[in-house]
């Protein structure tokens, strides 16, 4: 490698998302049941837009509950196994604000909304994002149940969290963000594992 390449990692997000967001930004969501139901939407979204998987994830501020960042499933167009919602919209919420760490006491605590409990993966990046608050979904089981392999997850992988200070809260519009997966599959959506655990 010569001194002057400068290689760089990038993650695409669908230009609907971009416009969703730079919208959605500009009022708050003062209920849980509403960030959810935003959340949902995206998910939907990317699968009626054919822009990736089944998932949606966002980051709101804790004290004004407005939307800083949005993220959804991008695995298959962007040929990256880590492009899950939650990576993505942690990723997104970190250069935006500049920061690896999303609870350094420099800005308010931050909040991940995602409209599915996290896969092994997504739940190692929370744990070391900064994030304050988890909300999910759909259980992980309902993604299980149309094929997805959500890892090797700790069995008290929720109590882990919050011995780290991360409250979780779990089932938040869950048959709604279910549905989203149950529309995947009628539409045959990809089942992107890498490797079955079955």
């Amino acid at each position: 490698m010569t001194s002057n390449e400068n290689p760089a990692i990038l993650i695409r997000h669908p230009q609907w998302l971009s416009r969703a967001v730079a919208m959605h930004k500009q009022q708050a969501y003062p209920d849980i049941t509403e960030r959810m139901q935003l959340v949902i939407a995206l998910a939907r979204t990317n699968i009626e837009q054919a822009s990736g998987g089944p998932f949606a994830a966002a980051i709101f501020d804790m004290t004004s509950h407005r939307l800083i960042a949005a993220g959804v499933n991008v695995v298959v167009p962007n040929a990256c196994s880590m492009a899950h919602a939650e990576m993505v919209a942690i990723s997104s919420a970190q250069q935006q604000l500049q920061t690896h760490d999303l609870g350094t006491d420099q800005i308010p605590g931050m909040e991940l909304v995602s409209s599915c409990e996290p896969c092994a993966m997504c739940v190692g990046a929370i744990t070391w994002s900064g994030i304050r608050k988890l909300v999910c979904g759909a259980a992980a089981e309902d993604a299980a149940n149309i094929g997805f392999d959500e890892g090797p997850r700790h069995p008290q992988w929720q109590a882990e969290l919050q011995k780290r200070d991360i409250s979780v809260i779990t089932e938040i519009c869950r048959d709604n963000a279910a549905a989203v997966l149950q529309e995947y599959t009628r539409l045959n959506g990809k089942i992107y594992n890498g490797r079955s655990s079955q």
